[in-house]
């Protein structure tokens, strides 16, 4: 009841907000604006052993749960934009959307200044999106995109969008190339369910954004020092079976490990049509090991209709299963501990995705800054994988497709 009770409460404090402030672009001469974004959705999955999802960062979603989910794309935002002369701005953006404590707290995704030092240099500090791809800039704004929701095989796997830290943003031209170079510093913590956290160090990446005409690539690289504090008790208890146990724990256990991760993407887009399409690369030693994703998108636009279809996968790069401690010559106490701590670890590499779907979508600019979107993913989860699916039931089996059906309402004011 709690839950239902903040989530109408934000929904309605939003609203108040945007009326409250009819004249807030008006005043943008006085140094200041306001701006609000919002995706309203509602999602149904056909599986009943599992929640369909957008992210690994939410509670709940379609399937198990319920039939019918508004918590998978259902988002709220405000942005203020200050000017505070030629050279300095600050900008702020708070945005609400179902967390994995099953709440609709509001999350402050950027408030950061901004120090113009040239008309080509830009320099920050405080909490700024990362620019992780090709829609890093307006991940959270689901009116700038055609689809529903970005591929999840891509973006639903990732925890943190953006960190506090620094960050230089030199812009500079070849030929009739303009690229946007950005080196970026930080770090970031998620509260996730109770009791875990997530601590992200060291964030240390570099991105550049390259435009020809209709053309726009985005490189971006990216490594930082991950404590997550999910599977700590499984692997304390293997600590105590001696050097073999450690080096189980030693392997998968995400304690100050390194993390990287690379992305390429690319978008043409000469008006009447577009295609899209982005891979990743991540690497870890830890349980959530490793992947490869990349997705294909395609559209077309005819008046203020957009069909478009999108084909997605993410595999595995690394084990995904591991024998676990040895039994021989285990006393039958004890082999009965290993067990069980092995089918943990089993459950554990499961998480690792791999994926594919296949999707077809409708979007309709039915006003002026409103967007209504339906789409059908056809969302097959494989090699003993559960995928992006959250909330599986013992019941659940890898290699059964999931149809998943969506419709949503985008705005921007």
């Amino acid at each position: 009841m709690m839950y239902r009770n903040q989530k109408t409460l934000f929904l309605t404090t939003i609203a108040a907000l945007a009326f409250a402030c009819p004249g807030a672009g008006a005043q943008e001469q006085a140094g200041w604006s306001v701006s609000g974004f919002g995706t309203l959705g509602a999602v149904h999955s056909s599986k009943r052993d599992a929640d369909f999802t957008s992210t690994v960062m939410r509670a709940s979603g379609a399937g198990v749960s319920r039939p019918w989910s508004t918590d998978v794309d259902s988002t709220l935002g405000m942005q203020l934009d200050l000017r505070l002369d030629r050279r300095w701005s600050a900008v702020v953006q708070v945005v609400g959307e179902q967390r994995l404590d099953n709440s609709w707290r509001p999350r402050v995704e950027w408030a950061n200044v901004k120090f113009q030092a040239t008309p080509d240099l830009a320099l920050r500090a405080g909490r700024i999106a990362l620019p992780m791809f090709l829609t890093a800039e307006y991940r959270k704004v689901g009116y700038v995109y055609p689809w529903v929701r970005p591929p999840v095989e891509t973006y639903g796997a990732l925890p943190f969008t953006s960190s506090t830290g620094v960050d230089a943003t030199l812009r500079w031209t070849a030929g009739s190339v303009r690229n946007a170079s950005q080196v970026f510093y930080g770090r970031d913590d998620i509260r996730l369910a109770s009791p875990y956290h997530a601590h992200t160090r060291r964030i240390l990446g570099l991105s550049n954004n390259s435009d020809w005409g209709a053309l726009n690539v985005h490189l971006n690289l990216m490594r930082s020092e991950v404590t997550l504090d999910i599977g700590d008790a499984l692997f304390d208890a293997y600590k105590q079976f001696g050097p073999a146990g450690a080096a189980i724990a030693a392997r998968y256990q995400i304690d100050h490990k390194v993390m990287n991760l690379a992305n390429i993407g690319a978008s043409y887009d000469p008006g009447a049509w577009f295609v899209m399409a982005e891979a990743s690369r991540s690497r870890s030693e830890t349980f959530v090991s490793s992947t490869n994703s990349a997705y294909v998108s395609a559209g077309w636009r005819w008046n203020a209709f957009t069909p478009y279809a999108t084909l997605a996968t993410v595999r595995a790069a690394g084990a995904t299963t591991d024998p676990g401690l040895p039994l021989a010559g285990l006393p039958p106490a004890y082999a009965g501990q290993a067990v069980m701590l092995n089918a943990g670890l089993a459950q554990l590499l499961s998480t690792i995705a791999q994926q594919r779907t296949a999707s077809v979508g409708l979007r309709w600019d039915c006003a002026t800054n409103v967007a209504l979107k339906v789409q059908y993913d056809r969302v097959t989860p494989h090699d003993g994988s559960r995928g992006t699916f959250i909330n599986q039931t013992p019941s659940f089996r890898s290699d059964e497709t999931a149809h998943v059906a969506s419709v949503a309402v985008s705005f921007v004011y």
